[in-house]
């Protein structure tokens, strides 16, 4: 038996965006959108399996440690929002849990790979995201992969994702998703160029004379240090003449 959406409630006006999911909610329905394309044959999945997705630590991040309990809130989370499901079937004596993106947003299994990706590892570049994404669902090159992007971004029930501005560092921008609300960025203030500007010469060339000087003085008290210390030692061995037998 299975509690999903009334026949007359449209997929639109079934969630409002921007959907404000906490991280923990996110990374379960990252999971059950994963473990849906992965492993279909254990999908939906039992608490214990959940649990398990959402604590690996291979594509994953950040790494959670979450408890059973954990798991349980987030899945009220999403089921008041709609977005998940406590499914028993027939053949199931333990209850599982499956997610109603389909039903709530209304994208074609490829843009749910794109989203599941952002959900469980976070911001992507275009091209990790595109290889993340393949190994859940085809997906296509170049500007027909793009157009699946911007189909999250230009979604009628809202934005599901945006672009970030490049940070320092970054070679490319990065896609996140808005499921969590929007991303919090520190873009660093750009310092503005301030070329060196070389002394003068006749700077320089003082700093130069000054230098020299203070060699030349040095070299003079090393010089008086060693006609010191030779005139001592010769008057010391005229005062003390050694005698031969």
């Amino acid at each position: 038996m299975e509690s999903s959406i009334p026949e007359n409630e449209s997929a639109s006006s079934a969630a409002a965006l921007p959907c404000h999911l906490s991280p923990v909610a996110a990374r379960v329905l990252g999971c059950l959108l994963e473990k849906e394309f992965a492993t279909p044959d254990l999908y939906p999945l039992s608490l214990n399996a959940l649990t398990n997705a959402c604590n690996q630590r291979n594509n994953r991040e950040p790494v959670m440690a979450l408890s059973d309990s954990d798991i349980v809130s987030a899945v009220d989370e999403l089921r008041a929002q709609r977005l998940a499901v406590l499914f028993s079937g027939a053949e199931s004596r333990v209850p599982k849990y499956k997610h109603k993106l389909e039903q709530v947003f209304n994208v074609e299994p490829a843009v749910r790979a794109i989203l599941c990706e952002l959900l469980v590892r976070g911001p992507q570049t275009s091209a990790g995201l595109r290889g993340n994404a393949q190994r859940l669902h085809r997906m296509p090159e170049g500007a027909e992969f793009e157009a699946l992007v911007e189909a999250l971004v230009r979604h009628p029930a809202g934005e599901l994702v945006r672009k970030l501005p490049r940070q320092p560092g970054q070679k490319e921008a990065r896609w996140a998703q808005l499921l969590t609300g929007k991303p919090s960025v520190q873009v660093e203030p750009e310092v503005p160029y301030r070329p060196v500007t070389p002394a003068p010469v006749q700077d320089l060339e003082r700093r130069v004379a000054e230098l020299e000087g203070m060699v030349q003085l040095l070299l003079s008290e090393v010089e008086s240090l060693r006609k010191g210390v030779e005139g001592g030692a010769t008057a010391g061995a005229a005062e003390n003449p050694v005698a031969f037998e």
